[in-house]
């Protein structure tokens, strides 16, 4: 199991790097909103979506609708169901391993593991897995340190959910 823990290291650090940034500066947009650091964490946690995850932090500040909330994820992630049926052949003898290899299927993970040729001598099931585990939990902690030193960083954050529209808007424009 050594072999496949190292392995998967090497092949994800620079995505492990990238997420403890991303999530925590997601942690510290959530604090900036007004939540302590256990709502980034939970939900960095919980929903592993990370830009539905920004979103969703501005839409709890408003009145909520479920509805738009669904739908707006729903549109953001549908972009899984391929990732999902691209890894049906990959994942399908992977055991009990399998729940959370769906779970942890992110952007970077599904690069990763889509690509991968695992050398002879390692479980490619275990390589799977080592690599989503630490994809998911580099977002987590990134998240959960943000939540913490959002209240230590002095940030204007005026602006940013005119930018994250401004996302959205771009990655679901036609052509």
């Amino acid at each position: 199991m050594r072999k496949e823990v190292r392995y998967a290291f090497q092949k994800t650090s620079p995505v492990m790097l990238g997420f403890l940034f991303l999530g925590a500066s997601y942690g510290i947009y959530m604090h900036k909103l007004g939540f302590n650091f256990l709502y980034p964490l939970l939900m960095a946690a919980t929903i592993f979506a990370g830009s539905v995850e920004f979103v969703i932090g501005n839409l709890l500040v408003q009145s909520f609708q479920p509805l738009t909330v669904l739908i707006l994820t729903a549109l953001v992630n549908s972009r899984h169901i391929f990732y999902g049926i691209t890894m049906l052949k990959k994942y399908s003898n992977t055991g009990k391993l399998k729940p959370i290899l769906i779970f942890g299927m992110c952007d970077e993970s599904f690069s990763l593991n889509a690509t991968l040729k695992a050398p002879a001598g390692l479980d490619r099931s275990y390589v799977y897995f080592y690599i989503t585990a630490f994809n998911y939990f580099s977002w987590v902690a990134g998240a959960g340190l943000g939540g913490l030193l959002g209240g230590m960083i002095n940030l204007n954050l005026a602006g940013l959910d005119f930018v994250m529209t401004a996302l959205f808007i771009n990655v679901f424009r036609p052509g």
